[in-house]
């Protein structure tokens, strides 16, 4: 299962819309029969630690190793997924 992270928009600001963005994934692609979710982050063009925070920190908790990163050259997400490792280490 491949999630284009871009279908939620390509300015992911927000708490709130990271979370309703995860709420959405659960609810319409997520079951607990697959093998791997690739996230997909072509088409980004900024994210934010908090909106990735409430998708990826919950997707994380429920799928652990199953979650694989695909395109993640953008800066904003680089810097967003620094932040979001750093924050798990405390």
């Amino acid at each position: 299962m491949t999630i284009q992270i871009s279908k939620y928009g390509s300015l992911l600001v927000s708490r709130p819309a990271g979370h309703d963005a995860y709420l959405s994934a659960k609810a319409y692609l997520l079951n607990d029969s697959l093998d791997k979710i690739e996230l997909d982050f072509s088409g980004v063009e900024v994210m934010t630690p908090s909106w990735l925070d409430e998708f990826l920190t919950p997707l994380k908790k429920e799928y652990g190793n199953k979650v694989e990163l695909k395109f993640i050259e953008n800066p904003t997400v680089q810097a967003s997924l620094a932040t979001i490792s750093a924050s798990e280490g405390k």
